[in-house]
């Protein structure tokens, strides 16, 4: 699945706020509602663990340009997984420069109520923050789903110096042709801060979890 890097580094991007425009259509299950983020708007900055986690570091993002409410980021990486580097290199957009990988012109929606990636075969939401454990995304017309498998109602994950609420949304790729010996991708969210964590599940049940930092907050 060649997509899935670039996922990674692009759903990092995505940490809310709110504003006062108010964007498409809360009926529609497969559409994302809500405020317009200011981080989604021109110029917000997401970044990762400058240390290296599966051979990867010093993931950073900025929103280039935004419209319609849909905010197109640049981001780049460290990159010393050579599987990883192989999994990406002819992929659109992407540009590699010894362990450095860029990602142009990868788009989401980011507003108050969730996140949505719309570039490529991945498009779909990836949380909404008021979904119950059960509720499911419809992943682009694959027959997919992301699922809601946990949210906490007490201040019990570790981000940065405090303890948060979280949920937590998993997409099984064990199923997958190229996944690369990813078998699951958990996206972890929290409906102040945004996105902040990814989780990667190995065919070998080990895990390489990425924390996930915005420069403002919801």
């Amino acid at each position: 699945m060649k997509n899935l890097f670039v996922l990674f580094m692009c759903i990092s991007l995505a940490v809310l706020s709110s504003s006062c425009e108010k964007l498409f259509n809360k009926d529609d299950p497969t559409e994302l509602g809500g405020d317009q983020s200011p981080m989604g708007e021109v110029g917000a900055h997401t970044s990762s663990s400058s240390m290296e986690i599966a051979g990867v570091s010093n993931f950073d993002a900025t929103v280039k340009s935004l419209s319609d409410g849909v905010s197109s980021f640049d981001c780049s990486a460290t990159v010393k997984n050579e599987m990883l580097k192989n999994m990406v290199a002819n992929m659109p957009g992407i540009t590699i420069e010894g362990d450095v990988v860029t990602a142009t012109n990868k788009e989401f929606k980011v507003t108050k109520e969730g996140i949505e990636y719309k570039s490529g075969p991945g498009a779909g939401i990836l949380v909404r923050y008021d979904s119950k454990v059960g509720d499911t995304y419809p992943i682009g017309s694959t027959g997919r789903e992301r699922k809601v498998v946990s949210k906490t109602d007490q201040n019990d994950y570790e981000y940065g110096f405090y303890l948060i609420k979280v949920i937590k949304v998993e997409e099984d790729l064990s199923q997958l042709k190229g996944s690369a010996g990813i078998t699951k991708v958990t996206y972890i969210a929290n409906h102040k801060y945004g996105l902040v964590g990814v989780l990667f599940t190995f065919d070998d049940q080990t895990d390489a979890e990425f924390p996930i930092y915005s420069s403002g907050e919801n």
